[in-house]
């Protein structure tokens, strides 16, 4: 008699065990020969943000100032193309990684600018439009919806003072920065 105690509880968790897969699973039985059968299931997923930032270039060589630009007081070039694709509404920004350049020397005797502000690269989507100075903070440079290819071009304007602007190799990282607000 000590046995059947436990034999009863295997058996009801055996009937316990084998009721659970039955009750969460579809069966369908159809006659032979020619019977139809039909279950159904569902089936979810979950879509999250996709952003995606394409430069065009990794770095951007600006054109060395001559004599009529110092005069003009900056030189124009074009920047890299950004092309944003993202499944939702998004914003481009654009910003100095250094309130300065970084400035080498390359003349014997002439000490490059240490102090060249990120301002004095300025920066547009038009190369005729309105050009704003680069800051660490940086601001939108465009926005948008749901794209699979919507590209700005950059223009940049490098600006040069006689007094100022010593002989010397600069460099200044320019940030892009896609964000889904």
């Amino acid at each position: 008699m000590s046995g059947r105690p436990a034999a009863v509880a295997a058996c009801a968790l055996l009937a316990a065990t084998a009721f659970v897969p039955a009750a969460l699973a579809q069966t369908c039985n159809a006659p032979t020969p020619a019977g139809t059968c039909t279950a159904s299931t569902t089936t979810t997923m979950t879509v999250g943000t996709v952003l995606q930032l394409a430069l065009t270039a990794s770095s951007t060589a600006l054109t060395s100032p001559a004599t009529a630009d110092y005069d003009a007081g900056l030189v124009a070039d074009n920047g890299p193309a950004a092309t944003v694709k993202s499944n939702r509404s998004w914003t481009l920004h654009i910003a100095a990684g250094s309130a300065i350049w970084t400035a080498s020397s390359t003349q014997p005797g002439v000490v490059a600018r240490p102090n060249k502000p990120a301002s004095d690269l300025q920066w547009s989507t038009s190369p005729a439009g309105s050009f704003t100075g680069m800051t660490v903070g940086g601001m939108a440079a465009g926005t948008g919806g749901a794209t699979g290819g919507t590209t700005a071009t950059f223009y940049f304007h490098t600006l040069y003072t006689w007094a100022l602007d010593t002989p010397g190799a600069y460099a200044l990282p320019v940030v892009f920065t896609l964000t889904a607000p």
